[in-house]
């Protein structure tokens, strides 16, 4: 039977500062129901979250996680977490993870409307069978995000830098792509840069040297794309942030998609343009992105 774990959070003030927050945890049957009819997480996707992934029991950059969970609330105007009430609920839930790959989420929502404070909690599952598509690659086409290169700056409402609950539009780019008969999408800017996958950060290869889409315009900074980053760099390439004109994709010499729990996804074909796959370098990631990373 599959391991199934959740755990509610009372969330401390951000500036608390203590050795144990066992007291602020409450263990729930993750199949049963957990939150108010009121909660602005159901409501409105009034949140923001993480996905982590756990590789053996051990969870993957769980700093990087916490940090970009903190910059979304930020941005959400909710109370900033605390880091180490997080990082011990993370602990706790990683505790729980058999062998093998599973995600851990933090939900950190604005609460039950009127509410005095923030809802907080933990999963832990086991994660999707992703190896055939590390091996065999997907193919993705692009889509117009609708959105000028500079709209973060210009609307910064739009959260578009935020990991947010409100999900409904990532997932229709995501059925939008399977209708055109591809695996996953590309958003485009209006003016023709290219952005990120709806739940993941492009890589693009060069000759030796790697680009990814500048977390800016409204990106989301990949951690699963830092941690890529810190292997290529230590092997001697060049990696960098650049803003990507859409022409480029056709270009590359190697793609992929990086996230958290499907980790490197080679890109085979880029709207119906086939697209080089670099198969040695696409394990090696894997296999690095597999191995205990904090």
């Amino acid at each position: 039977m599959t391991r199934r774990f959740a755990l509610m959070i009372d969330p401390a003030a951000a500036d608390v500062a203590r050795s144990d927050f066992a007291d602020t945890f409450t263990l729930v049957d993750a199949a049963a129901p957990a939150l108010s009819v009121g909660e602005l997480s159901t409501q409105r996707g009034d949140g923001v979250f993480e996905s982590i992934g756990v590789i053996d029991g051990h969870a993957q950059e769980v700093v990087p996680h916490l940090e970009r969970l903190a910059h979304s609330a930020q941005l959400c105007d909710l109370p900033l977490p605390n880091q180490a009430q997080w990082h011990q609920a993370i602990e706790r839930a990683a505790a729980h993870c058999e062998q093998g790959e599973y995600v851990i989420k933090l939900i950190l929502s604005r609460g039950v409307e009127h509410g005095p404070t923030p809802t907080a909690w933990v999963t832990a599952a086991p994660a999707s069978d992703f190896s055939a598509v590390r091996e065999q690659g997907i193919r993705v086409v692009t889509l117009d995000r609708g959105y000028d290169l500079d709209v973060a700056e210009k609307a910064p409402w739009l959260l578009l830098g935020a990991k947010t609950l409100s999900y409904a539009v990532n997932m229709a780019a995501l059925r939008e792509a399977h209708r055109r008969g591809a695996d996953d999408a590309i958003f485009l800017s209006r003016d023709g840069f290219v952005l990120e996958a709806p739940t993941a950060s492009l890589i693009l290869r060069f000759g030796e040297r790697f680009v990814t889409p500048a977390p800016n315009g409204g990106i989301l900074h990949g951690t699963t794309q830092l941690s890529v980053y810190e292997h290529l760099t230590a092997r001697g390439f060049v990696a960098e942030y650049a803003q990507v004109p859409a022409s480029d994709l056709s270009r590359a010499d190697a793609a992929w998609l990086v996230s958290s729990v499907r980790l490197a996804a080679p890109i085979t074909a880029v709207d119906g343009v086939e697209l080089p796959v670099d198969r040695a370098l696409t394990a090696e990631l894997n296999e690095y992105l597999l191995s205990p990373r904090d």
